[in-house]
């Protein structure tokens, strides 16, 4: 049998090759006696168990429901469809003990996932999957069984609604019948995935007019290489956006966890300046106050932010497995990450994309400025445009990502695209600071065989010659 190794946010692997319904069942014996052997006295609680639309999705939730009821372990299942965040607060609204959610979230068509989550709702820290990843049975044969519908008449499985709790928790964070009323055009491009009809739900039904794209349930995920919302994944509902004259275009990945944003011209905003905006949002325009936690590998204009309103800016590594449990820790205002994953305080550690787009909205609503005007106001106050890009290489196999991670254990150069390079941060990856406060990254990612190369800058005309400087330094150039 296959390995099974958690990456940056969970398990995810090729249908039918080796994400199969055994591998599936092994995966969640090793967190049933992970449960066991943390959580005793406590296993009535239970688990949240949900999925999301790609193929078998739902079929694969309802095995790993059997393996908990087989260990004596309740369910509390909520099918396929579900948006990642919704089955996080779940586990909260049910006092569960944790949560199962079957999602390859961005990955390309052919993959499905598995992701584990805390009592919290938020990603279980590194050494809590080391000890998943310990008990996962070598063979099928040791894995526990109840039959699904033998599970349901003894009461170990319960079907569970968590919309209407999520719902009301939505409606207490922004107020979404404001920004019914402010008369927007909003084009959400669901990308074939779980958020389907959710942002309708909150803010459609007055004067502001909610169009939904790609809304429909289709695991081969058309127009797209894949469910994440970045170029060129959101360029056709970015054009759908332009053709209805949208105010605003929301994007939510295939889990619905992640968040991206379109302007008034149907042109991307990228997740770093989003990060940007929602943090401004927070602490300028609804005057909160708190720490910022942010993965090393996103934007430093979070840390400019932090220092003109008082705020400690936590980093992390890269992942929710790092953010959620510093979220927790620090009680968080908002945690971040580079990919469009945004959490918020009063909220579950988790990222959760419905509700990141509806901040945007209400900050649209509140300061009466359109995306590319707030985007001024930023800038405004950290000193001027940031630039951001992201260049992703497919690892050919294991010996190339060694060669590369060789190089970069010993290699500093001394500039990058013609600026002196001041501090070398191997914490996640391998960081390089440079003279203007910019930054190259260059890491393996935890989910797909690729090696990513990162940059931020003010310098516009730099960018690309960072991210070619970034691929030499790697030797994959």
């Amino acid at each position: 049998m296959s390995d099974i190794i958690f990456g940056t946010d969970g398990w995810r692997g090729r249908i039918a090759e080796d994400y199969t319904f055994d591998s599936v069942r092994r995966c969640t014996q090793g967190f049933a006696d992970y449960l066991k052997a943390t959580y005793d006295g406590e296993l009535a609680r239970g688990v949240v168990i949900g999925g999301d639309k790609r193929f078998l999705s739902e079929q694969f939730a309802a095995a790993a429901a059997e393996v908990l009821a087989g260990n004596g372990i309740p369910v509390h299942f909520c099918g396929g469809g579900v948006p990642t965040p919704v089955i996080s607060f779940g586990a909260t609204e049910r006092h569960a003990i944790g949560a199962i959610n079957i999602t390859a979230s961005h990955n390309p068509p052919g993959d499905n996932g598995f992701k584990v989550r805390d009592p919290n709702g938020g990603a279980i820290d590194p050494d809590g999957l080391k000890a998943i990843e310990a008990r996962i049975p070598d063979d099928v044969a040791a894995v526990k069984r109840v039959a699904f519908d033998a599970a349901v008449k003894s009461g170990l499985i319960q079907h569970y609604d968590p919309l209407p709790a999520y719902d009301a928790r939505i409606r207490s964070l922004v107020d979404v019948e404001a920004i019914k009323a402010a008369g927007f055009t909003v084009l959400v491009d669901n990308m074939w995935g779980n958020g389907a009809g959710y942002i309708s739900r909150f803010i459609s039904g007055d004067a502001t007019r909610v169009i939904e794209y790609h809304a429909e349930r289709n695991p081969l995920f058309p127009e797209m290489k894949r469910p994440e919302p970045i170029p060129p994944n959101v360029d056709a509902g970015l054009a759908r956006g332009r053709e209805v004259g949208a105010d605003a275009v929301c994007i939510m990945d295939g889990d619905a966890d992640r968040c991206g944003f379109g302007d008034e011209h149907g042109e991307f905003i990228d997740q770093l300046r989003v990060y940007g905006l929602l943090a401004m949002y927070l602490l300028a325009v609804r005057g909160e106050r708190g720490p910022i936690i942010k993965t090393l590998s996103t934007t430093s204009m979070l840390d400019k932010l932090g220092a003109r309103y008082g705020v400690p800016v936590i980093h992390t590594g890269v992942g929710f497995k790092y953010v959620a449990p510093a979220m927790m820790e620090h009680d968080g205002l908002i945690g971040g990450e580079e990919s469009g994953g945004y959490a918020f305080r009063g909220h579950v550690p988790e990222r959760d994309g419905i509700l990141a787009n509806l901040y945007l909205l209400d900050l649209m609503r509140r300061t009466g400025k359109k995306p590319t005007e707030l985007l001024v106001m930023l800038f405004d106050l950290v000193g001027g445009p940031h630039y951001y890009d992201r260049i992703d290489t497919r690892l050919k196999d294991n010996a190339m990502k060694q060669a590369a991670q060789t190089r970069l254990d010993t290699i500093r150069p001394a500039t990058i695209a013609g600026l002196q390079v001041t501090d070398k941060v191997t914490t996640d990856g391998y960081k390089f600071v440079m003279e203007d406060g910019g930054w190259l990254l260059i890491r393996f990612s935890g989910t797909e065989p690729l090696i990513r190369v990162y940059c931020e800058t003010m310098h516009a005309d730099k960018v690309q010659a960072i991210l070619q400087d970034g691929l030499k330094v790697a030797g994959i150039a």
